[in-house]
């Protein structure tokens, strides 16, 4: 027998996962779980804001592929995890959050004007994958391997267990036994029906124009490499979910980025057979239906996914199989391998060429934009610069509005899994945690932020995180003194010929979209982080050397043109993807 309390046992349990890093702020209501982190080999990682650990354990999540574990208090803390979660969620990413609630007798009811006390359980089960209350020390074992189980089950999410304070932190003598996690959990990939394989791969040869979308379920089985052999023996062009931009490095002749969006929908037209990898095709996808990609009458799909749930459920799937992505790809590649003669790639190499000439006069064009070197800068040039700048495996964030669109359209992902956003959810603000996050998971690599002024304004006060944990993370903030993407949509809507001919409206003619001054890079240097402030292009690359020269976490603020930058590129098609589809 042995004094354990409630949180050690949980930390015990984090240990055998093998979890190493611990996103959250200190609070007496779960002082066992956090004061036995550092003896159990677990870093305590704390930012200013619940929510901003949230998005930390996230962004460490995907990029790791291990399970990001974050914590609040019971009351305010969970409160302000709430944003997070809800993003974390969305975006997919395997994060465990465990909270501490008020002792039994007090909630779960509340007894009815009881201190910091709400139904968290209840509000977080509505929002995340799972959740539970663990209402006593001996359910313990037996509730957190259930949180664990559900965790690493199909698409990854959210799961939460929620601590009376009294069983975290009280001591009591128990013989605990601990499970190794094969003991209670799959730990190995859902293999794929060889059979099922094989019938897929006939489909791929005998189809005129096949099609891959790879969605985020790709970036989760690591299958980068088995995902460029498929394409390259099939000779197929790949296509994905804005969450997958770059699971086929994007200098391949046969990607086709998301932000060539008409030539996204002619390819998804050409394709008389899709190959569906960890994709729902939701929204952003276009829902998978006419006109934006074929009827599917004229179209087959193969939708290969881990979660059974995704299977068929936007577009109907000609042949669905349940299994991991990787091992899919791989058993693919190796029956393809056999049958490579049979494979006729001439016409498919037409189309492909058809596709890189459509790519290049894209960008041609885009890129007039980078001839303009006036001051305040055109938004342009802030991605172009850091794509030249950084090296390829550098971690890019994107946040904010038509911020988010402009470093979407300058830059190119050329290594599989670093770019970060909040693709499905488009929470302003996360970038800010998620660059921090990235940090820490991938100490040895650069990571840089790009983010609106608006969007930065949200937690700012994580830079002190930054410093304190001698993140070396480069915020650039483009600074336009406005709600941009809001700004845009809201003078079309009420001038719009108006606004077509004159490109901006007087500040009468908006609707609150007017923002004033923050300083960021004072700010930043209050902080103890590096300070820059840029207007012109030309001097973005040196202010960028002594950012990095500075070896700690630093903050750009960068002059952009306002109106230049309310004109992001491909706004028209985020007015249309909100439209539902003739098609069904």
């Amino acid at each position: 027998m042995t004094e354990i309390s409630g949180g050690e046992f949980i930390v015990k349990m984090l240990q055998a996962e093998g979890v190493e890093k611990v996103f959250g702020i200190i609070d007496g209501t779960y002082f066992g779980f956090y004061v036995s982190l550092r003896a159990h080999g677990i870093d305590l990682v704390t930012p200013r804001h619940e929510t901003s650990a949230v998005h930390m354990a996230g962004a460490y999540a995907r990029l790791t592929g291990k399970l990001g574990v974050c914590m609040a208090s019971n009351g305010p803390g969970v409160a302000n995890a709430l944003p997070g979660i809800a993003v974390e969620q969305a975006e997919g990413n395997r994060v465990l959050v465990v909270t501490a609630c008020r002792r039994p007798g007090i909630a779960y009811p509340d007894r009815g004007g009881s201190y910091q006390c709400f139904d968290q359980s209840g509000v977080i089960g509505k929002m995340a994958k799972w959740s539970c209350v663990i209402g006593s020390f001996e359910r313990i074992p037996e509730l957190v391997r259930m949180a664990l189980r559900k965790s690493w089950e199909g698409r990854p999410g959210v799961v939460h267990i929620d601590v009376p304070e009294n069983v975290m932190n009280t001591k009591v003598k128990a013989d605990p036994v601990f499970w190794a996690p094969h003991q209670y959990r799959s730990t190995t990939p859902t293999v794929p029906s060889p059979a099922l394989v094989e019938r897929a791969a006939d489909m791929l040869i005998a189809a005129a124009q096949p099609l891959i979308h790879a969605g985020s379920g790709i970036i989760h089985a690591g299958a980068y490499a088995e995902l460029r052999q498929v394409a390259e023996l099939l000779c197929a062009p790949l296509t994905t979910s804005w969450s997958a931009r770059g699971v086929l490095p994007e200098t391949s002749e046969l990607s086709l980025p998301m932000i060539h969006v008409k030539l996204n929908q002619a390819a998804r037209n050409d394709a008389d057979l899709v190959l569906a990898l960890g994709t729902r095709l939701g929204e952003t996808d276009w829902w998978g239906k006419a006109p934006y990609w074929r009827h599917p009458s004229q179209q087959k799909m193969i939708q290969v996914d881990a979660d059974g749930e995704m299977l068929g459920m936007n577009k109907p799937a000609d042949l669905a199989i349940l299994g991991d992505a990787k091992l899919f790809l791989a058993a693919l590649a190796a029956v393809l391998e056999t049958k490579k003669a049979e494979i006729r790639t001439d016409a498919r190499q037409k189309n492909i060429a058809r596709y890189n000439e459509t790519k290049q006069r894209d960008r041609k064009q885009w890129d007039r934009a980078l001839a303009d070197q006036s001051a305040p800068m055109n938004p342009a040039h802030v991605a172009s610069v850091c794509r030249e700048f950084f090296p390829d495996d550098a971690i890019l964030v994107a946040d904010g509005g038509n911020t988010t669109i402009w470093a979407s359209f300058y830059h190119q992902v050329r290594v599989p899994n670093t770019l970060l956003s909040t693709f499905k959810f488009g929470m302003l603000g996360a970038g800010m945690a998620q660059a921090l996050g990235a940090a820490v998971a991938l100490p040895g690599r650069q990571v840089v932020c790009i983010t609106g002024d608006g969007a930065m304004g949200f937690h700012p006060q994580e830079i002190e995180t930054a410093v304190r944990n001698k993140l070396a993370v480069i915020y650039l903030v483009l600074c336009d003194k406005a709600w941009g993407m809001v700004k845009m949509n809201q003078s079309f809507t009420l001038r719009p010929i108006k606004t077509l001919l004159m490109k901006s409206l007087a500040p009468e003619e908006n609707i609150a979209t007017d923002l004033g001054e923050i300083e960021f890079d004072k700010l930043a240097i209050s902080m103890g982080a590096h300070g820059e402030r840029v207007a012109d292009p030309k001097q973005l690359k040196p202010a960028l050397e002594r950012c990095q020269a500075s070896g700690r976490c630093a903050v750009i603020h960068v002059d952009v043109n306002p109106v230049k930058h309310m004109w992001a590129p491909g706004l028209i098609h985020f007015k249309d993807m909100h439209q539902e589809p003739k098609g069904r």
